[in-house]
């Protein structure tokens, strides 16, 4: 029995390690992302869109007929309910895309910033009130932390923020749908996918015929980085469905804020966009927010330990 346990604290610490590793690379990545996007200009953002659904559906049929046998690949379709779900998770992370490379494209990067600091927020909310996640007195401080500095800056600009709303909420339904998804982060993201990609492989075939696509957009490097994004697209996907997997929706809704982060770093000094001084104030606060999470993760990573050395 207490071996049983030793077996089971160790393979929730694992669990625990993967989900921190997956979520962080996922954040990271998402973060640089922008330089990506804007590199593919002049191809418009809508042309981008439909290749992006046609090619991320396309690279996950390929990696799952790689990684599983037939029955496997098309085990999900023995449940309507399952279906269902990751067809609405499909809908709800192709808006969200399609909100996100608009947004970078017409140049309003640091406003999607503020869309995904408010994005874990709602992550957040809906973790606490529908699957009753945990809150320690860490977590609760970083969680008002992060909600002031969001809301100084929605107070300061005295407008709603749509586009920041829009990648908010498309994402945070989509992270609660994908919750205790229990299928190879690969398959999950191929049926997210696959049922828009005829549709889309439909509209990109129209828009190359009538000259409106990508072929003729730019020079031809740029249609062989077009190329690339559904593979750009699926690793980070996969890290976020192995990492919600793993984690409760607090701890992952908090780390989502490396993304933003990095972006905004872009924005201002990459891309020269226009920042204010309260957005700085805003980012000041948010990470002493994250200060005290981090604290609180480290107190939480130290009690599994200490049952190891008094055994």
């Amino acid at each position: 029995m207490e071996n049983e346990r030793k077996i089971s604290a160790a393979a929730e610490r694992k669990n625990y390690r993967q989900g921190i590793l997956s979520a962080v690379t996922c954040s990271v990545w998402w973060g640089i992302m922008p330089i990506y996007w804007q590199w593919l200009r002049p191809i418009e953002s809508s042309v981008i869109i439909f290749y992006r659904i046609a090619l991320v559906a396309l690279v996950c049929i390929i990696g799952a007929l790689i990684l599983y046998d037939k029955k496997t690949v098309l085990s999900p379709l023995s449940d309507k309910k399952t279906v269902l779900r990751l067809a609405l998770a499909g809908i709800l992370i192709t808006a969200n895309w399609s909100i996100y490379i608009w947004a970078v494209n017409a140049d309003y990067v640091i406003q999607t910033c503020i869309g995904y600091y408010i994005e874990p927020l709602a992550v957040c909310i809906i973790g606490i009130v529908i699957f009753k996640d945990k809150l320690s007195k860490y977590k609760l401080i970083a969680f008002i932390l992060a909600a002031a500095g969001v809301m100084a800056v929605i107070i300061y600009f005295g407008q709603v923020p749509l586009i920041a709303l829009g990648l908010a909420l498309t994402f945070s339904i989509y992270a609660a749908l994908k919750k205790n998804l229990t299928m190879p982060p690969i398959l999950s993201l191929l049926y997210e996918t696959v049922f828009l990609m005829p549709a889309a492989l439909a509209v990109i075939i129209y828009l190359e015929v009538t000259g409106k696509g990508a072929i003729g957009a730019g020079e031809s490097y740029k249609y062989a980085l077009l190329m690339l994004c559904g593979l750009f697209t699926a690793f980070p996907l996969g890290m976020f469905a192995n990492a919600a997997n793993k984690l409760n929706l607090f701890v992952l809704g908090l780390l989502e804020y490396i993304s933003p982060t990095i972006s905004l770093f872009i924005g201002i000094f990459l891309f020269r966009e226009p920042f204010e001084k309260i957005q700085l104030i805003a980012f000041a606060i948010i990470w002493i927010g994250l200060i005290f999470f981090s604290y609180g993760e480290y107190s939480e990573v130290k009690k599994y330990k200490e049952p190891e050395k008094n055994e």
